[in-house]
């Protein structure tokens, strides 16, 4: 890792109208998906753990739509 990585990483990222859509996308998408899970599966420390990781892979899709944007600012992405 670099400090241009590091640098970018740690900046905030206000997102674009694009990246706005996108996030409330994978939030609807995943939200759907944490139902699924909740109703299907029995209420167990596997069911909280498979919730959870829903979460987790949100988050690290909204830090990829929010630290590589091409340097163009257009919202096209790497």
């Amino acid at each position: 890792m670099d400090k241009k990585t590091i640098t970018n990483n740690f900046t905030y990222h206000a997102p674009n109208a694009e990246q706005a859509r996108n996030y409330e996308a994978l939030r609807k998408s995943a939200r759907a998906l944490a139902m699924k899970i909740l109703k299907l599966c029995p209420d167990s420390r596997d069911r909280e753990l498979a919730i959870d990781a829903v979460g987790t892979a949100i988050m690290r899709a909204n830090a990829s739509i929010a630290r590589h944007v091409e340097e163009n600012g257009e919202g096209e992405h790497k």
